[in-house]
């Protein structure tokens, strides 16, 4: 080989190598991007149910209301530097039932919670 095929070779490796382990990181599909929301598939997970508990109770002490966690409607994930919930739950203000919507940041390893957002529906 002469010394131009070498430079080449050296220029369209490195990038042959990356477009490899980007579409490895990807898992080989479209629209599934690292930092992506992802629906959970099984809502009675018991730390699913547990995150959306904690949001309930947390948004109770911060907001000084009383609202009873009745069901989690729906819900996402997204891995951060631990993992958010973005979950639709249902709840009880007295005798009238309403939707939230609620972000818990956790991250497990260090017994960490956070709610950074809950809104009516």
């Amino acid at each position: 080989m002469t010394l131009r095929s070498h430079s080449i070779l050296l220029i369209i490796l490195p990038i042959l190598v990356a477009s490899i382990e980007v579409s490895a990181a990807l898992g080989g599909r479209k629209g599934d991007l690292v930092g992506s929301w992802r629906p959970i598939e099984n809502l009675n997970d018991p730390i699913v149910q547990e995150i959306a508990k904690y949001a309930v109770e947390e948004h109770n002490k911060q907001a000084k209301t009383n609202l009873r966690f009745l069901s989690v409607v729906s819900g996402e994930t997204q891995v951060v530097a631990g993992t958010n919930y973005r979950l639709v739950i249902s709840a009880k203000d007295g005798a009238a039932v309403h939707k939230y919507q609620t972000v818990v940041w956790e991250k497990p390893w260090e017994n960490f919670k956070k709610l950074t957002s809950f809104e009516e529906l």
